[in-house]
């Protein structure tokens, strides 16, 4: 759910250069080309309803935004999650406040309770503290979104408290809890699965 230590540039390459692949996914940057598919998994209001930026009705004139701003944004590494070739979700990291960089996600409904959420999750957490220097990474998920509190759980992130938070499609604020995942819980961690990257 797209949500929002100092950072040094790219100790490699930017997202828009690799691929991560996991067990079962392949995540990239996502293209022109797949404006469709996001339009089609975005437009739903139960992913709307827990997802801070994503407006709904979801159309393809807003996909086509996006995806020209993941182009030309340095601030944030987006991935399009892919399973067999499928388009499943987003996964992304916000690095436009450089003191708070921030992992959000999104999986389509009929995709939901498949641990994809986590497997994706993990592959972009790998690939942000392995690319930059940064001591740690937040997230948050809807009070009312159990599904998505499990996921950072699993990742290692650890609750932090509860804030207020503006969605589009509520057209307005609702409780959020904050986690919080430092470089060295990350590193006791970090074989928690087979994920590697290519550079295209």
């Amino acid at each position: 759910m797209l949500q929002d230590i100092p950072i040094s540039t790219p100790v490699l390459r930017e997202a828009s250069s690799c691929v991560l692949e996991t067990e079962r996914l392949t995540l990239r940057r996502p293209t022109l080309a797949d404006v469709k598919a996001i339009a089609h998994l975005a437009n739903d209001g139960r992913i709307a309803e827990n997802t801070r930026r994503l407006p709904h009705p979801y159309l393809q004139d807003h996909a086509v935004e996006f995806v020209r701003a993941t182009s030309t944004n340095d601030g944030e590494s987006v991935f399009l999650i892919e399973q067999n070739y499928s388009p499943v979700g987003m996964v992304g990291i916000d690095r436009s406040e450089p003191d708070a960089p921030e992992l959000g996600y999104w999986l389509g409904v009929e995709h939901w309770g498949q641990g994809f959420g986590t497997e994706a999750a993990r592959a972009v957490i790998d690939f942000f503290f392995e690319e930059f220097d940064a001591e740690h990474l937040i997230s948050g998920a809807r009070v009312a979104n159990p599904a998505s509190r499990n996921i950072l759980e699993k990742c290692g992130f650890q609750w932090s408290g509860v804030e207020l938070h503006r969605f589009e499609a509520l057209g307005s604020s609702t409780p959020v809890d904050r986690f919080r995942l430092t470089r060295g819980v990350w590193s006791s961690l970090k074989n928690w699965g087979s994920s590697t990257r290519r550079e295209r």
